[in-house]
């Protein structure tokens, strides 16, 4: 079974009832274990690459991500309203849409008809963090 997200500002594309967690989890383990190689002779200015963030920590980056940026306007967590009153709480988005179908959106710039909802654009870790916590505010299916 397909099911298309209208509004969701991916249009044409589809997801497969069942596809949608797989995707996220390979997606999220690519990007989360993900090292640069580093020459050997790189001076002493080159960036050390970071080690790779636990599922535990990629949530919590994603929260604090979500509360610095969001949170002004969205609820971000499992309960409570949102400060403004036109913003859907972020638990309710991800009954919406998918996590892993905003990661582009939020890497591109996530960009809303809504006249108070700034632009804004994450880097590719950071879109790794916000969608494994949004992920986490998905319910939970037995």
């Amino acid at each position: 079974m397909a099911e298309t997200f209208a509004g969701s500002g991916i249009s044409g594309r589809t997801v497969k009832a069942g596809a949608v967690l797989p995707a996220l989890l390979l997606g999220l383990t690519l990007l989360v274990s993900y090292q640069p190689v580093m020459a050997a002779d790189a001076g002493p200015d080159a960036a050390v690459p970071s080690a790779p963030l636990s599922v535990a920590d990629a949530i919590e980056k994603g929260r604090v991500l979500l509360t610095d940026n969001c949170s002004r306007c969205h609820a971000i967590g499992a309960e409570g309203a949102s400060p403004h009153k036109e913003a859907p709480p972020f638990r309710v988005v991800v009954t919406r849409y998918p996590a892993d179908n905003l990661a582009e959106a939020l890497a591109e710039g996530l960009v809303s008809g809504h006249p108070d909802m700034p632009e804004f654009v994450f880097e590719v870790e950071e879109v790794g963090a916000i969608t494994a916590y949004l992920n986490s505010l998905e319910p939970k299916t037995e």
